[in-house]
């Protein structure tokens, strides 16, 4: 019993941080209409940056969150601006094929300053663990998933009660209509990809305390993203939550009672059956109520 219990709960930690690291991607096809398959190297970007950081300064790697996040957010916001935008107004599928070259371009050069080899982020309570009714907790998880949940509220609670929330709902449900009200479409749209460049940077934080990366790893958390997008629902923090939670339990109970080569098949297979019963997600589509 303890077994599943701990199980379990190793799926929820890890479903949190596939949640956390697939909100940005579910925010900007919900907006912007734009897949974005640069959003992996953007997830391990802010990884390498927190454990420069973190070694440079020497102070635990969240709290090199702020910092990060920051300049995500510029560059994110740089990069639709500059580049996204052009390519949307150029061809419907240009923004697809520039965001795979943007991560080639990336991943690339990762791989020359960095190394392909893994690196991990390790703060000063990585071993560190406790006890709770037979179940272990390990301080470094329990840390990853609470920065999650954190960090996924305060984006639920900025795309419902602050002003730029309401834009950029306001945009993604009427385009025509917001800008009849004097909306700059196209500064929203930058602003939306800041945040989810910004998101990304500290999903790539709460992964690199508890997991290896490398810059070959960039496809999976993209592919992630995708899948925890299709479960959960587009453009909810609410529905990428539960996405990444029901991936993470689906994951870690196969791996544990079927095999550990067994989980990507049963990730595609659970896609594949939400895909024929509900396409829209377990919680649909966020933006489309006014459509």
């Amino acid at each position: 019993m303890n077994l599943v219990v701990q199980t379990l709960v190793d799926g929820l930690v890890l479903g949190g941080i596939y949640a956390l690291a697939a909100v940005g991607f579910s925010l900007i096809f919900g907006v912007l209409h734009v897949i974005n398959l640069s959003h992996g190297i953007l997830v391990l970007i802010g990884a390498y940056l927190a454990l420069v950081c973190s070694q440079a300064v020497g102070v635990d790697p969240l709290l090199t969150m702020p910092i990060v996040m920051a300049v995500l957010f510029v560059a994110g916001y740089a990069y639709q601006r500059l580049l996204i935008q052009r390519a949307v107004d150029r061809s419907p599928f240009g923004s697809m094929l520039l965001t795979f070259g943007v991560a080639l371009m990336l991943q690339n050069i990762m791989i020359w300053v960095f190394s392909p080899d893994m690196k991990n982020i390790t703060p000063s309570y990585a071993f560190a663990s406790f006890r709770i009714a037979g179940v272990t907790f390990d301080a470094v998880r329990v840390s990853a998933l609470a920065a999650s949940l954190v960090l996924l509220s305060c984006l639920a609670l900025l795309l419902k009660f602050s002003p730029l929330g309401r834009v950029i709902r306001a945009t993604a449900q009427q385009t025509l209509a917001a800008q009849l009200c004097g909306v700059n479409v196209r500064h929203v749209y930058a602003l939306t990809f800041a945040v989810s460049a910004a998101f990304a940077g500290a999903a790539g934080i709460v992964i690199g305390i508890i997991l290896p990366f490398s810059p070959a790893d960039e496809s999976l958390w993209t592919l992630n993203a995708f899948v925890v997008v299709v479960l959960g629902g587009v453009g909810s923090p609410a529905g990428a939550l539960l996405g990444g939670l029901l991936l993470g339990v689906v994951n870690t109970l196969t791996a544990q009672y079927v095999g550990p080569s067994f989980p990507n098949v049963t990730m595609f297979l659970l896609l594949v059956l939400l895909l024929l019963v509900r396409p829209n997600g377990l919680l649909g589509n966020a933006f489309s109520a006014s459509r």
